[in-house]
């Protein structure tokens, strides 16, 4: 089967504290791999899945729905809890979607989240119309690769599936409204200027959620794929002060290999 470029998973075990990393729609672990390699360089223990349907070809995430994506993320996690204290979750759009989910499912299991510009919602009028162009159109312009850096590849599709995105939408709906049971610690990151996610979509969640310990952050010289943009650094040692700030006590060195 065809492969993308930086589309394998990614998998690390190191001391008692994990993180999982998820990428976004009709992204690949290409997205997300340099942040899973800093954390791994700190002693964390990294999981970063690729979602069904993604890292191949469009027409094979046509044959998906986003519980295939969210049932992937979940095995992921439970790996990790079976050798970690504690477990953090990172997203990138609709990875931060499904990790939102997964914080709404598992509670408490999820030590927090850290969200690069989530999606939840859409303004464009165009969206309207998608239960009706779905029937008649297979594809459309792809998302991928909105950066400020030139030459920047996230492994994603140049196509957007349409049975996809309308099953996007109903993670979005089931999300949204289910905001008010999460309630773990939430670090946001947000790019000023996004081609792809609305301001919309963080201040639904904002305003959703029953987080006390919750901070967004505004990133400015990247656009939607903070994670390989010039922001990139400030979002990965952002999130390792985050998890190291919440696992004080977890284990004698959360952040050791431990035999």
């Amino acid at each position: 089967m065809l492969e993308l470029p930086g589309a394998r998973p990614f998998a690390h075990d190191g001391g008692r504290v994990g993180v999982l990393l998820c990428h976004g729609f009709t992204g690949s672990p290409a997205s997300m791999r340099p942040w899973a390699q800093f954390l791994t360089d700190e002693g964390v223990s990294v999981r970063l899945p690729l979602l069904p349907g993604h890292g191949t070809h469009w027409r094979d995430l046509q044959l998906t729905r986003w519980t295939d994506w969210f049932a992937t993320l979940e095995a992921s996690f439970d790996e990790l809890r079976a050798r970690c204290d504690r477990v953090f979750v990172g997203g990138l759009s609709m990875g931060a979607t499904l990790a939102l989910r997964l914080a709404q499912t598992r509670g408490a299991q999820v030590a927090g989240l850290v969200l690069v510009n989530p999606s939840l919602l859409s303004l464009r009028k165009a969206m309207a119309l998608l239960p009706v162009l779905e029937k008649v159109v297979p594809s459309v312009r792809g998302i991928g690769n909105d950066t400020m850096r030139p030459h920047v590849d996230e492994g994603g599709y140049d196509r957007t599936p349409l049975r996809a995105l309308r099953s996007l939408t109903r993670l979005w709906a089931v999300t949204r409204a289910d905001l008010a049971l999460v309630d773990q610690p939430l670090l946001v990151y947000r790019s000023a200027v996004d081609h792809v996610v609305e301001p919309a979509s963080t201040a639904a969640l904002l305003s959703g959620v029953r987080s006390l310990d919750v901070e967004e952050r505004v990133v400015r010289n990247s656009y939607h794929v903070a994670t390989l943009d010039n922001d990139a650094e400030l979002i990965f040692r952002g999130s390792l002060e985050f998890v190291r700030r919440l696992s004080t006590g977890a284990a004698k060195s959360p952040f050791a290999v431990q035999d």
